[in-house]
């Protein structure tokens, strides 16, 4: 469904289209390929706007879209095939028909989360299996995750993954992945509540006595996977210490519960208990 990225060039991402052109670069083009459509007039003061920034965000896709910029003086008879009302126009046009369209010179936020909306995720299927590795192969997850990454910086998905993976084993990459998560983001909340999992998984690995020996315990499960046994450590230091570094059991069971996700099996039910034991 996405055109062959080694071959889209930054010319290529965007199209000067006409009557004569319109066939080939949007209609077969967009069999394969979303293509975007955008009627302007050099006339038009929010075209000159909206403009630039199409293009360059069709550029830094690198070939999941293409951009197809039609001057409605130009080309009339496209215009009124498309029923364009005003000016700036922009359709989205796939397998030669129109997915979605807007009108008016909107900020690039709203263009993005548009875009969104109407172009796939190329990286879905390795999205997919990096999120059934984690279980069995997390060294392979974390592998695909920066793969992603190298070839989509902004894949924030991809971004909250390997932070978090990398966070609960004790990597200080994880810390500094997790906050470059987007704060507007959808795991925007998660990863801000994640980051309270560096004092855990940072205690030292020396046995010791009493609550802090507890807490050190719960520190190695989590490193090593072995969150049930975090759990366990953390609630029982819960319902025995609350004055222990500051509620630093309670604290480290939020950033848990944040990293793991609520569809996490643990989650719900040590959720419960906590609550139990604070109230």
């Amino acid at each position: 469904m996405v055109a062959d990225t080694k071959t889209m060039t930054a010319q290529t991402a965007v199209i000067d289209v006409s009557e004569a052109t319109f066939e080939r670069e949007v209609l077969q083009r967009s069999q394969t390929t979303p293509v975007v459509i955008d009627f302007w007039a050099p006339w038009c003061g929010p075209c000159r706007v909206l403009g630039p920034t199409l293009e360059r965000l069709a550029r830094e896709a690198s070939g999941a879209w293409v951009l197809v910029k039609i001057n409605v003086d130009e080309n009339p008879r496209l215009a009124q095939m498309f029923r364009v009302q005003g000016i700036p126009a922009v359709k989205a046009v796939y397998q030669g028909k129109i997915v979605d369209e807007f009108t008016g010179a909107l900020p690039e936020s709203q263009v993005r989360a548009w875009l969104k909306r109407i172009i796939p995720d190329r990286h879905a299927d390795l999205l997919a299996m990096a999120q059934a590795l984690e279980a069995s192969n997390p060294n392979e997850a974390i592998a695909r995750y920066r793969l992603i990454l190298g070839q989509d910086p902004n894949n924030e998905t991809a971004l909250f993954n390997l932070g978090r993976l990398l966070a609960l084993r004790g990597d200080p990459e994880g810390i500094v992945t997790l906050k470059q998560v987007p704060a507007g983001s959808q795991y925007g909340g998660r990863a801000i509540a994640g980051l309270a999992i560096a004092d855990l998984v940072n205690a030292p690995t020396e046995p010791a006595e009493g609550s802090e020996g507890l807490f050190r315990q719960a520190a190695a499960a989590t490193r090593r996977g072995d969150y049930a046994t975090a759990i366990e450590h953390l609630l029982t230091l819960v319902g025995r210490d609350r004055a222990f570094r500051d509620d630093g059991a309670r604290k480290a069971l939020l950033a848990l519960f944040a990293l793991l996700g609520d569809e996490h099996p643990l989650v719900g039910p040590a959720r419960r208990r906590l609550a139990n034991l604070l109230f």
